[in-house]
């Protein structure tokens, strides 16, 4: 049973990988809209909701979006946990359309590191000046109008899943700064479906995952921000608390 399970597994990971080429081949000329037209950015947002709802679809994966308040269409600054390869994918049912902050690993990929180092923000965690850099094109973008999405542990690097480490401050210091309110995101089983282990194969499950109320920063400082950080965190260490522990229930 357990080699058949595998073998499961190996079949469904690769055809989850055919079906995400097959998709980004053919949405990649749009893609090039708004890498030609910067004005029109909030294309990316609507291309990769487009890209998210057809992929899960085709994984015959539900997904369940829960919104604790119907988000505005202003700026955010969305932070999430981060346990999996798959939060990014995720994170494309965003409704609010934002570019993402992440590590420059992405730009490797043929074409798709292309489309992701134009229209999104790429950083190299080992360099102090990529750093500084990401955090001054962040707000330059936010001055451009666009939304962001953060991973605030500074990518996968818990090992004990659900457990998030402590939040880095680049996010919040960006969203205070400019005055954009911070949305945590708990992205709730993510990382069971694709867990981040040696041999990464794909498990079924519908995704689930919460947009929390906005945390506002209109009226906050500097002197906020450790205290702006740990309410988003703990805003997303609950709900991951109480959603893992009655997702175990379900299954016994």
């Amino acid at each position: 049973m357990r080699v058949l399970f595998l073998a499961f597994r190996f079949v469904y990971t690769l055809y989850a990988s055919v079906v995400f080429v097959i998709l980004f081949l053919l949405l990649f000329p749009f893609f090039l809209i708004p890498i030609t037209f910067p004005k029109r950015h909030f294309l990316t947002g609507v291309i990769n909701r487009v890209w998210a709802r057809l992929y899960f679809s085709m994984l015959f994966m539900p997904f369940f979006v829960e919104h604790k308040t119907k988000l505005e269409k202003r700026q955010y600054v969305f932070v999430a946990n981060h346990f999996s390869y798959f939060d990014i994918a995720v994170m494309g049912l965003n409704p609010i359309n934002a570019v993402f902050v992440g590590k420059n690993d992405m730009e490797k990929l043929p074409l798709f590191g292309y489309m992701y180092k134009k229209l999104h923000i790429t950083v190299d965690r080992a360099s102090i000046s990529s750093r500084v850099n990401t955090l001054i094109k962040s707000m330059q973008a936010i001055d451009e109008g666009k939304s962001l999405v953060i991973f605030p542990e500074g990518g996968i690097l818990t090992k004990q899943a659900p457990n998030m480490i402590p939040f880095k401050d680049g996010a919040f210091k960006i969203a205070i700064e400019k005055k954009v309110p911070v949305v945590p995101v708990t992205l709730v089983n993510i990382w069971q479906i694709l867990p981040d282990e040696k041999l990464i194969l794909f498990n079924w499950q519908p995704i689930r995952m919460v947009f929390h109320e906005p945390i506002e920063t209109e009226n906050l400082t500097m002197n906020d921000l450790v205290e702006l950080k740990e309410k988003a965190f703990q805003k997303i260490k609950s709900t991951l608390e109480e959603r893992y522990n009655h997702l175990k229930v379900e299954q016994v």
